[in-house]
């Protein structure tokens, strides 16, 4: 019997990937939402709220820590716990193309899976992005999946036929423990590729490089560019051009250059997308690390109001110290956002938002905003995880964007600038 440990997306498109072959399973979740028990009901799973059955394999969720108590004693008890990435590929004969790195893996992914459309191959995205690799697996050709270290920390056998090393920085401390940890979750991408297998990797990235170096399979280095989504760009074509490779199917340039000039955006990503008299509202809710934070910080219209908080994965404040001279107010919310804001220092003024109910605090949040500006920006650059208010970094952007409208925001175009 399997276990589906853990609803919301991941789990309960476990549980439609197992429904579709048949398999039987329960379900748990440490904090159920009714919305999420009823689908995982009426897919035809009973729930097992309380671990009283025997399992031999458990799903667990990208969310759920490995160390878990319920997950240990599963384990203890005779249980394999594998995660989504996992159980896709031991079930599925779809080839998998896997992308991961500390930045960039969102828009590698898109950018890969669009160029191999292009090229007449059936690509689908999924994994870390929308939907769930699971979900795109038996539809597709390839599946181009965006892989965290969340996700490649409880693999096993898993052997992508293309892999995509991006870079390897510094990020989830809190849930790792080390960088060291972190970085192994990450090149478990790696641990099982064979020579008739493809590696891209980044070049200049002198651990990502070492990494490749160790590697039986084809390598694909690129060289990164200033701009990031240039980078995520040259990774995408490299990789393109590897599962091309594989196949034995040459590039087909004129395809290639439709394909590049309709690339798809990230969602979510420093976007511009209302406006309230001379004020506008900027959604960067995937900005979770300091780099992507710091650019946002520069590239905002001052005087800015900046949204901070969530879950701490452990990030540099340094670098951000010299940029708040640029904010005018940070509105700090979330488990984290208080105390981050704090360690902040710097002249701009702090409020804090106490309010649990995620949505609700991103309302107050705007509110405080827009008492304080008349013109510049609210930014939403959290600099944390997300999991402590929402569901994921687009329930976030959701709630930053219904809070806009409902306050008075007028959707922004170029035009409105």
């Amino acid at each position: 019997m399997i276990l589906v440990f853990g609803l919301g997306r991941s789990g309960l498109g476990v549980l439609r990937f197992l429904r579709a072959r048949g398999l039987a399973a329960r379900f748990y979740d440490d904090h159920p939402k009714e919305p999420d028990v009823r689908t995982a009901l009426a897919l035809g799973f009973a729930p097992d709220f309380g671990l009283e059955g025997r399992y031999t394999q458990v799903v667990a969720a990208p969310g759920v820590p490995l160390d878990h108590p319920h997950l240990k004693r599963l384990r203890e008890e005779g249980a394999e716990v594998l995660g989504e990435v996992e159980l896709a590929y031991r079930l599925s004969k779809t080839p998998i193309l896997g992308v991961t790195g500390t930045a960039g893996k969102t828009s590698t992914t898109l950018f890969t899976a669009h160029l191999l459309r292009g090229q007449g191959i059936r690509a689908l995205e999924g994994g870390n992005v929308d939907p769930p690799l699971v979900s795109v697996v038996d539809e597709a050709e390839v599946a181009v999946a965006e892989l965290s270290s969340f996700q490649l920390e409880r693999v096993s056998t898993f052997r992508p036929r293309v892999a995509v090393l991006l870079n390897l920085g510094v990020d989830h401390l809190d849930r790792h423990g080390s960088l060291e940890a972190y970085h192994a979750a990450k090149l478990n991408l790696l641990k099982n590729l064979t020579p008739e297998d493809a590696l891209v990797y980044n070049a200049q990235d002198a651990k990502a490089r070492q990494a490749a170096e160790k590697s039986p399979a084809r390598l694909y280095p690129f060289q990164p560019a200033e701009d990031p989504r240039e980078s995520n760009l040259r990774a995408a074509l490299a990789a393109t051009q590897a599962y091309l490779d594989l196949l034995g199917r040459p590039l087909d340039e004129e395809a290639l250059r439709e394909s590049l000039r309709t690339l798809p955006h990230a969602p979510h990503r420093f976007q511009t997308f209302a406006r309230k008299g001379k004020v506008v509202f900027i959604d960067d809710s995937i900005a979770t690390r300091t780099p992507a934070v710091a650019a946002a910080l520069r590239a905002a219209p001052a005087p800015i109001a900046w949204i901070l908080g969530g879950e701490d994965k452990g990030a540099d404040l340094a670098p951000l110290r010299p940029l708040l001279s640029r904010v005018r107010v940070i509105l700090a919310l979330g488990r984290d956002g208080p105390r981050m804001a704090e360690a902040l220092g710097g002249g701009a003024e702090v409020v804090v938002i106490g309010e649990k109910d995620g949505y609700k605090a991103m309302r107050q949040a705007v509110a405080e905003a827009l008492a304080r500006l008349e013109q510049g920006s609210v930014l939403l650059a959290p600099l944390a995880a997300s999991f402590d208010q929402f569901k994921d970094y687009k329930d976030r952007a959701q709630a930053f964007r219904e809070a806009v409208f409902d306050l008075g925001g007028e959707p922004w175009t170029p035009s409105s600038s």
